[in-house]
């Protein structure tokens, strides 16, 4: 495909390196001769510097021939009016725009959004995706990662198998025979940073991070096969009232009725904004850095701590005080720069948040051929778990899987039939408007789209 992207930051970047290689033809724009430069670089691609806004630049990139083009720039109205030049002007069949401000996104003004006004196609909004993000975490305690996939029925859980992991050093083989009720599915492990396709004779080892496929209704069963008891949290603090953590709040308020959620929120005026906006969330207004503050949020009682203000450091303090002052909490930090993630095991921090490849993943799904539904890169995209479609022009309908010939970096994890979740034998047989999901080696994608 032909692809522009408006926005050399930090996700566009990283969206651009990852189409690259799945052999898109990329043309990038941006005001900041700096950031083309780097990309120039870094990347092969087409590089211009100038106004995405602008019909003149709009036109040297060939705008005209490109199949997609995906806005995220760091303003909401620039990027609404990216699409709308777009579209009216070069006729660009597919729009992605990156939008922050809440406003836009309440459901009161959704026909803003369409051919008539302003005509984008799908909208990433990366406050909201990863307050979800978060909240699937809050649900499978003891899973680093929790990615739901057709409509909600299968999930894929990324754990670690640490010292506690009961089914260590066993085949994998054996493990079917060993827990045959159990509807799962290994997918690899990601082991010595790299990603693994482990087959029925491997065995787990110690710090692998496994990829598995799951019923969503065996999900605290397969926590707990892979020694994984942790109690979903019902006491949660979180450090910083911004848009992910207001998001999140709310998603808690109506999912959890249980759980009793506080937020420490610096700025006054946007405590007292968001305490308006909650109904049964507890808002301080104070420093989370704060001893006193966290004390007057009864830090002892709080089982997970989230540190979700827009400054990395603070989130990575926060998280080193919590651990400090009182032990056994669960803590998560928001953090956008990557290097920072080396630091998570050595200041005991359980899961560290980069909002940028939470944005890619969300893009990434739309980028896909055929009737691929969702997907969630692995590795930084070398590899993608993907939920498509079976239809009717498939090669795959009426066929065994054995004999389907998929290469070996292809692995079919768990169908949805109906309303039944299969983990499929080599003698399944696919038939039309089976729900696949699949782990691909971004080279193999096109396969997987045919």
């Amino acid at each position: 495909m032909n692809i522009i992207i408006c926005g050399a930051g930090r996700v566009g970047f990283t969206i651009a390196k990852q189409l690259i290689d799945q052999n898109h033809s990329i043309t990038i724009i941006d005001q900041s001769s700096e950031d083309i430069q780097k990309i120039n670089e870094s990347l092969d691609v087409k590089a211009i510097v100038g106004k995405a806004t602008s019909p003149a630049v709009l036109e040297k990139a060939n705008t005209s021939d490109v199949d997609m083009i995906i806005a995220v720039t760091k303003n909401d109205e620039i990027n609404m009016l990216i699409c709308q030049i777009a579209y009216s002007i070069f006729k660009v069949p597919k729009k992605i725009a990156r939008i922050r401000s809440q406003e836009y996104l309440d459901p009161k003004f959704s026909g803003l959004f369409n051919k008539e006004n302003l005509p984008i196609d799908y909208i990433i909004s990366p406050e909201v995706e990863i307050a979800k993000s978060i909240q699937r975490k809050l649900e499978a305690p003891g899973a680093l990662d929790n990615v739901p996939f057709a409509d909600n029925k299968i999930r894929l859980l990324e754990i670690l198998i640490d010292e506690k992991c009961p089914i260590y050093g066993i085949k994998l083989n054996d493990l079917t025979k060993k827990f045959p009720k159990l509807n799962a599915y290994i997918l690899g492990v990601i082991r010595d940073d790299e990603f693994k396709i482990i087959k029925k004779n491997d065995k787990l080892k110690h710090n692998d991070k496994a990829y598995i496929l799951v019923n969503s209704n065996q999900m605290q069963e397969t926590l707990t096969v892979f020694g994984h008891n942790e109690k979903i949290s019902n006491k949660i603090l979180i450090i910083g009232g911004g848009n992910i953590g207001l998001n999140l709040a709310k998603n808690i308020e109506q999912s959890f009725e249980s759980a009793r959620v506080k937020i420490i929120e610096k700025d006054k005026n946007r405590a007292e904004y968001i305490a308006r906006e909650l109904n049964d969330t507890i808002v301080i207004n104070g420093d989370g850095l704060d001893e006193d503050v966290l004390n007057e949020a009864n830090l002892d009682e709080v089982e997970t701590v989230l540190a979700l203000t827009n400054d990395d450091e603070d989130n990575l303090m926060v998280s080193v005080l919590v651990e400090k002052f009182s032990k056994n909490k669960r803590t998560m930090a928001l953090i956008n720069k990557p290097n920072y993630s080396l630091l998570q095991s050595s200041l005991k921090i359980d899961d560290l948040i980069d909002p940028r490849m939470n944005t890619v993943s969300s893009i990434l799904k739309h980028v896909h051929k055929g009737t691929i539904e969702d997907a969630y890169t692995i590795l930084n995209g070398e590899y993608e778990v993907i939920e498509a479609d079976i239809i009717e022009t498939s090669e795959l309908i009426n066929k065994k899987l054995k004999d389907s010939n998929l290469p070996d970096q292809i692995r079919i994890g768990a169908i949805l039939r109906g309303k039944e979740i299969i983990t499929p034998s080599s003698d399944y047989v696919f038939q039309k408007n089976d729900t696949v999901v699949l782990l691909s080696k971004r080279d193999q994608l096109p396969i997987v789209e045919n």
